[in-house]
């Protein structure tokens, strides 16, 4: 009995002082205030702002000569004795770009002229007898048929006359052609001419974009084309970013059958050959003049599930997240054509964090 008694007194001042302990546990919870949420991240926000864009149609084309001559020797079976001009050169109409040995051509001319001279003196001499034929013919001195014979011979001395005078005239033309000239002004794109080499007639020696000029040759889809009109503007990036301004000459009048895309022929000007060359690929892009446009910055976009969106700063300072639809770009601000309030507080710096519903503290 005295035991039992023991037992029941420990497990009285046991059971008291867990009920004491629990109590005080229960004031200290209701006393301590309940926690306050903390914000998630810390981003800025700006809204979207309206502003005139210009609108583009973007196309990729090649860089080409306006008009390329091929200059080619004139005479053929002579020695190529001088090359004067290089790839590059600027050269001008006239300008003698190569030439050829002239000895050949040079006795050829000196026996044209013993020629002719020789022709000149029969002709004299047949022109002298037919004279004094005509005085003699009315008095009956001399029969008819020499007569006929001096006046024939004369004729004949003038017509050989003639004939050396154009021979003459051929080996002059061919002295000429010993010096190639060039048939524009330009700039030199190929050579192949090498001095002592004996080339034929018709072999092409140089290249020479016409004029200096040269334009950008533009593929466009057969929907496109009637977008386009002659003299209309066009901004192409060079290959060092730079950009180039260029303008509409004309349209192809024809489409390629196969890929359904047309030639548009775009000058150049003449600043374009420091950075733009013959054959390279480069893009352009076709103003149509301006609309307004609502911009975000670019920072602002996130890509979900394989869309363009954007988050947004509610009056709660939770984040919501708007599917939108991009348009054209300005620098660093981007178009939004669907999907976004125009008084929005769009999330710039952080957006890429953030999920829907998170708490986020707004600093400028």
């Amino acid at each position: 009995m005295a035991f039992n008694s023991r037992w029941n007194l420990h497990r009285f001042f046991w059971c008291g002082a867990t009920l004491f302990l629990a109590a005080h546990a229960n004031a200290q919870t209701e006393a301590k205030p309940a926690a306050v949420a903390k914000p998630a991240m810390t981003v800025t926000v700006a809204q979207p702002t309206v502003q005139q864009l210009t609108m583009r149609l973007s196309a990729n084309g090649t860089v080409a000569a306006w008009q390329e001559a091929s200059i080619g020797a004139e005479i053929g079976g002579l020695r190529l004795t001088e090359v004067r001009v290089n790839v590059g050169d600027q050269v001008k109409t006239g300008q003698v770009l190569a030439v050829f040995a002239n000895d050949n051509v040079l006795t050829e001319i000196n026996q044209a002229k013993a020629a002719l001279n020789e022709a000149r003196a029969v002709a004299a001499e047949a022109q002298a007898n037919a004279d004094r034929a005509r005085a003699l013919q009315p008095s009956g001195v001399i029969s008819a048929q020499q007569f006929n014979k001096d006046v024939t011979a004369e004729a004949t001395a003038k017509a050989r006359v003639e004939s050396a005078v154009a021979n003459l005239a051929v080996y002059e033309l061919r002295l000429q052609q010993t010096q190639v000239k060039a048939p524009d002004s330009g700039v030199i794109s190929s050579r192949t001419a090498s001095v002592g080499a004996v080339l034929g007639l018709g072999t092409e020696l140089f290249r020479i974009i016409r004029g200096n000029r040269l334009e950008w040759r533009a593929d466009l889809v057969s929907t496109e084309l009637f977008r386009i009109k002659p003299g209309q503007k066009v901004r192409i990036t060079d290959s060092s970013g730079g950009e180039v301004n260029g303008q509409v000459r004309m349209l192809a009048p024809t489409v390629d059958a196969q890929n359904r895309t047309g030639m548009v022929y775009v000058d150049l000007p003449s600043s374009a050959h420091s950075t733009l060359k013959p054959g390279m690929f480069v893009r352009g892009e076709f103003e149509f003049g301006s609309t307004p446009a609502m911009l975000v910055p670019q920072q602002s976009l996130v890509v979900r599930d394989g869309f363009q969106k954007v988050y947004v700063v509610g009056p709660d300072q939770r984040v919501k997240l708007f599917k939108v639809t991009v348009g054209r770009r300005q620098g660093d601000m981007i178009e939004i054509t669907d999907g976004l309030p125009k008084d929005a507080n769009v999330v710039v710096r952080g957006a890429g964090f953030l999920t829907v519903g998170d708490l986020v503290k707004v600093v400028p």
